[in-house]
């Protein structure tokens, strides 16, 4: 592919860069590299993000970025508040994004992604790009297309950042960057001393809850673990879960698991730090040295900060979705149902990580 700048272009300082990353979590903080990367490449450049109310998080405080931009889905929008004005809203959003006048709009995402192309069109970029799909509709507004195929199965890290070839930027990505800001980042350690802890002493962070079904771990084996590992490790721990009533059928919740893991380990140093806020979420994780977790968003965001991770894949392809540049142990048993995983088996796994993180440390 021929590429449209070069990182020695007299331009480059005056690039204008809008990433469009409109889907989940996880999917967000696989896209972090591709800021990282322009922003090492074209040090000058304005680089900006355009995402929704529900993940833009992820990206505060990131230095690579620029400026955010960020609209509210209609399923997203607060209690009271109408449609109309959401995309009365979104229409003021795109009407300041198109005075910009960017360079690039790319489209974050694997595959062709119509909505996404709909967006940078809204933008009015110089050039798009994007994955293109042969007979898909809409697919000559991206001026500068990328053909999605995959040779070999590729992390979505690695897929993501294909997309950077006509920016002259290719290899292997760099570590997902995920940024908690400070003062959220002293509260939670406000909470652990608190509860006893002392610098130096190990503080591992347990996520109980998982989206899937089969990537849902049960209460009483998480109470056997952190029973275990409290006695071989002499760790604090901080219990992260999704607040609400398991019950919701839209935002279901882990409050009875929460309670019953609290109860069973009254004599644990176990810190609850329910997150009702994203930021709440990588702030607490922020502090901890090492994650247990399912796979999902916060599995990624731990990545995102540098955490060694214990994880367990139901459901869901691990060579795609494991934690991308951190030590990492991944446990997927062959029915893809976590609930089939041992304490044994997360004990042993947990000392291997310990080891791998002897041998590979971190940013090492």
């Amino acid at each position: 592919m021929n590429t449209l700048i070069k990182t020695d272009d007299n331009h480059s300082s005056t690039l204008k860069i809008i990433v469009i990353r409109r889907d989940n979590i996880g999917d967000l903080v696989c896209t972090t590299p591709v800021f990282s990367a322009m922003r090492e490449h074209y040090p000058k450049a304005r680089i900006c993000a355009l995402v929704n109310s529900y993940n833009v998080a992820v990206l505060e405080n990131n230095p690579d970025i620029d400026e955010i931009y960020a609209y509210t889905k209609a399923k997203h929008r607060a209690a009271g508040t109408s449609a109309f004005k959401v995309y009365w809203e979104r229409l003021k959003l795109f009407a300041r994004l198109r005075k910009e006048r960017f360079d690039y709009a790319i489209i974050g995402g694997a595959h062709f992604l119509p909505r996404g192309l709909r967006l940078a069109r809204m933008i009015r970029p110089c050039h798009i790009i994007g994955f293109t799909e042969q007979g898909k509709k809409g697919i000559q507004h991206i001026d500068t297309p990328i053909p999605y195929t995959l040779d070999a199965p590729l992390h979505e890290a690695e897929d993501i950042f294909r997309l950077l070839a006509p920016l002259a930027i290719t290899g292997a990505p760099p570590p997902l960057r995920v940024v908690a800001s400070n003062a959220e980042m002293a509260a939670a350690r406000a909470q652990l001393s608190a509860r006893g802890w002392t610098a130096g002493q190990t503080v591992i962070g347990v996520h109980i809850s998982a989206r899937k079904p089969s990537q849902r771990w049960p209460a009483e084996n998480f109470v056997e673990l952190v029973r275990a590992l409290h006695q071989s490790e002499n760790a604090v721990f901080m219990l992260f879960w999704s607040p609400g009533d398991e019950s919701n059928p839209h935002h279901p919740g882990d409050d009875n698991k929460a309670r019953q893991i609290m109860s069973a380990l009254s004599g644990v140093p176990l810190i609850a730090y329910p997150t009702q806020q994203l930021r709440e979420l990588i702030a607490g994780l922020s502090v901890c040295d090492r994650v247990i977790c399912s796979d999902g968003g916060a599995m990624h965001i731990a990545a995102g900060l540098g955490k060694p991770i214990l994880c367990f894949f139901g459901k869901s392809d691990a060579s795609r979705w494991h934690p991308w540049g951190v030590p990492h142990i991944v446990l997927q048993p062959a029915s893809q149902e976590v609930a089939e995983i041992s304490v044994k088996e997360g004990f042993a796994a947990f000392g291997r990580l310990q080891e791998q993180c002897t041998s590979h440390p971190v940013g090492k």
